[in-house]
């Protein structure tokens, strides 16, 4: 009987330099696995593989040396313990996120919640070419939001509040950017210099700066053979739905302009940014 490698990539599993051994990329969403999970793989890698487990550059986990005749044994006894084979190919990759609010002080958003939310929606869609996702959870960009062909980055819609600020200036030290002014009866906001960092808000000892959780998308990030920054085209989004429309109108943008391997990136350059801005309701 014939080998379908394709399928067998496109399942997780690469080939690896020795005759009929495979490496199999596992499922993980946002770097996150229980204790259970990762006892499984460790039994899963004893049992059929060498007894060692690789750490992807993604959060992700192979499993290295499984033999082709094990493949549906190790994919059975995984998925009896909640643990699924990854994807390979031209297809919507696992979604990466840093710890974000539930964990990170310096978090503006709960990242894993949006990264299931993209996963559980896109994981596995078939385009022209590989799709990664990326989620970090604040301006200081442990993920790299701009590495991912979409990428989100947490930030904070900012308010000053007059009744409880004590003009103790706290806020502007906190201020990378030089966005905040405190004058001596008030504290001044230049919205063309504020990122949205939200370190005001984290800062302020009186309460006095208001945040509203929002995402910074940016699109057409590279980091392989080519590298290339993803760029922004909208401003703050303050609801996930709209997060997960524009993404909606990303990959269908990509799957109707994308030829047959083709990067996301150079998609939009060919057809051009306006497009892609249009699309996704932006600014090129």
């Amino acid at each position: 009987m014939t080998t379908d490698y394709k399928a067998l990539k496109d399942g997780g599993f690469m080939r690896q330099i020795q005759k009929d051994r495979f490496s199999l990329r596992l499922k993980v969403v946002g770097g996150h696995l229980s204790s259970g999970q990762l006892r499984a793989v460790s039994d899963a890698a004893d049992r059929f593989g060498s007894g060692h487990v690789h750490l992807t550059s993604r959060q992700g986990l192979e499993i290295p040396f499984i033999a082709l005749a094990d493949i549906e044994a190790v994919k059975e006894y995984l998925a009896q313990h909640g643990v699924e084979a990854g994807v390979c190919g031209p297809r919507v990759r696992t979604v990466t996120a840093c710890q974000g609010a539930g964990v990170c002080p310096s978090g503006c958003i709960d990242t894993m919640a949006l990264a299931r939310r993209i996963s559980e929606r896109y994981f596995g869609r078939v385009l022209p070419h590989k799709f990664k996702f990326g989620v970090t959870g604040c301006r200081n960009n442990c993920l790299k939001a701009e590495e991912n062909d979409l990428g989100v980055k947490g930030g904070y819609a900012v308010r000053w509040l007059s009744g409880p600020c004590s003009l103790c200036g706290v806020c502007a030290k906190a201020c990378r950017e030089g966005a905040i002014s405190v004058g001596e009866r008030e504290v001044s906001l230049d919205a063309r210099k504020c990122n949205h960092c939200g370190r005001c808000v984290k800062a302020c000892p009186t309460e006095a700066w208001e945040g509203q959780s929002g995402f910074l998308v940016s699109f057409g990030g590279l980091f392989g053979n080519r590298i290339a920054q993803g760029r922004g085209l909208l401003g703050l989004l303050t609801d996930a739905e709209d997060v997960l429309r524009i993404s909606d109108a990303a990959l269908d943008f990509f799957d109707r302009h994308g030829r047959p391997g083709e990067r996301f990136r150079t998609v939009v350059e060919r057809v051009g940014w306006e497009g892609l801005a249009e699309a996704v309701g932006g600014r090129p």
